[in-house]
């Protein structure tokens, strides 16, 4: 693990080393970080990394995908209305909204590594307390904990990529998708057997073992290199991974430039990023109001039978007019066939990676995005069509496909666009803009859709258009472009 990142002034070693404090002699070789990744390239390290960062996402999905398996339960055992359903997921995402801001800030100040241990014991702690909720109020509060938990999961991703060499990220990132389906697969897979029998409170507990079990393999991932706590603690860092991959490490020394104060929220709108940070928050906050909105979709569709453009509640017996069955807390539990919808319409996440990687690499981050976006708004009328239930899988299926090639683009972009001083933080913001999204999206997925059914669908795919637009004239594209240190004067090149 690097060294603190802020060192006494006047301790004696090699701790805060700056270009303006030590000039390498005249003729002597020097490297960035930047040129040592490329230089050491590819190998067991990156390989490594990638299972232990891209299992975060194992982790993450279950938390995540965890409140659309156990809604029915929660609503039948404490007799909820939609909107209070809605309201968990809603109050999940604030507390996600809330606290990726400071973990970002926090994650620029002392590392990233640090922050991703401490997000994982943080959503670990708060996810076991869920299954002891006494009350509805308790269930709410204690999730809106763990969503402020898994926010400080993006510092893997940020991890991964400041290691990456410059032509594998755009390969590699997409991939981790894979964890993601894992996860969403695994917690579907679990409730299918786990709900019906002993409950949803164990369903829970066992959810939290994946993060518990990921916290023991972190010793093995060091602190990014590019988070400079001192040059010392890089430079070991650097000969870490060359060691690992079996390759040799740069000439010369490690020359770092002068130090640069952390990222802070007014560079996000410094005239160099304004535009591209704002329209990458539009971005961020309509890809997941239509992902969210696909996934609650799916379980409402699936709960109430809503098929077929139907803006009613779910069908019943003509001749039972029992206050239950007229009650809008209605009790329709999942059976064997909905979680069989579900996980077909789950493995949709990943169907269209291999095209999702091709079009980032050939066709650009921004027009790849628009892409699929414009894709996203299409699938979302055409589910409005009048079909049979495998029809409407099919529909499912593609949107599943579609957000999930959406959020791998723009976790890529963003990601990429931004110096090493600010990444943290705009990653931070842009999952902040991305809850707020998610948060909007139960109310139309569960509450909206019952009333106005293509009211819903038009909804979803008017934002998808705008987001389309938004990418197609983002000012920067970062396709093959090295990763930024800092930030340079207005009007400088990239």
């Amino acid at each position: 693990m690097a060294t603190a990142p802020k060192e006494a002034e006047n301790a004696i070693g090699l701790e805060e080393i700056h270009t303006e404090r030590q000039e390498p002699s005249k003729g002597q070789k020097t490297f960035t970080v930047e040129e040592a990744v490329e230089t050491i390239g590819f190998g067991r390290f990156h390989i490594l990394l990638f299972l232990i960062m891209g299992s975060t996402g194992v982790a993450e999905a279950m938390e995540i995908m965890l409140i659309a398996v156990v809604s029915p339960l929660i609503r039948c055992e404490w007799q909820l209305q939609d909107w209070q359903v809605a309201l968990v997921t809603t109050m999940v995402f604030f507390g996600y909204m809330i606290f990726s801001i400071v973990l970002g800030l926090l994650a620029d100040r002392y590392g990233r590594w640090k922050i991703l241990l401490l997000s994982f014991l943080w959503a670990a702690y708060f996810s076991l307390l869920t299954s002891f909720a006494p009350s509805y109020i308790w269930f709410v509060f204690l999730r809106a904990m763990v969503g402020g938990g898994v926010s400080g999961h993006a510092q893997g991703l940020i991890i991964k990529t400041e290691f990456l060499p410059t032509k594998y990220r755009g390969y590699m990132l997409p991939l981790s998708q894979v964890f993601w389906l894992a996860g969403s697969l695994l917690i579907i897979g679990l409730a299918s057997v786990v709900n019906p029998t002993i409950g949803w409170r164990w369903l829970i507990r066992i959810a939290s073992i994946p993060g518990i079990l990921l916290i023991l393999v972190f010793k093995f991932i060091p602190e990014s290199a590019r988070y400079n706590g001192s040059v010392a603690a890089a430079v070991a860092t650097l000969q870490r991974i060359a060691k690992m991959n079996g390759a040799a490490m740069p000439e010369g020394m490690l020359r770092e430039p002068a130090k640069e104060r952390r990222g802070r929220f007014k560079d996000l709108i410094h005239p160099k990023y304004l535009r591209t940070t704002l329209q990458i928050w539009i971005i961020w906050l309509g890809i997941a109001f239509a992902y969210y909105g696909v996934i609650l979709a799916s379980a409402e569709l699936l709960e109430r039978d809503l098929v077929c453009g139907s803006a009613t509640l779910p069908a019943r017996d003509p001749g039972d007019d029992s206050e239950e069955s007229r009650s809008p807390c209605h009790c329709r539990l999942f059976g064997p066939a909905a979680y069989q919808t579900m996980m077909i319409s789950t493995v949709g996440e990943i169907t269209l990676n291999p095209l999702n990687i091709l079009g980032i690499n050939f066709l650009g981050r921004r027009l790849s995005l628009c892409i699929t976006m414009g894709c996203t708004a299409l699938f979302f009328l055409l589910l409005n069509i009048c079909t049979s239930s495998a029809g409407m899988v099919g529909f499912l299926f593609m949107l599943r496909a579609l957000v999930s090639a959406n959020f791998n683009t723009i976790y890529i972009y963003t990601a990429e666009v931004y110096p090493t001083t600010m990444r943290a933080l705009g990653m931070g913001t842009s999952g902040s803009l991305c809850r707020v999204g998610a948060m909007v999206a139960p109310f139309i997925s569960q509450v909206l859709m019952s009333a106005s059914f293509i009211g819903a669908l038009c909804l979803f795919a008017s934002v998808c258009i705008v987001c389309a637009i938004s990418a197609l004239t983002l000012p920067i594209e970062t396709k093959g472009r090295a990763l930024q240190v800092c930030i340079t004067a207005p009007g400088a090149p990239l």
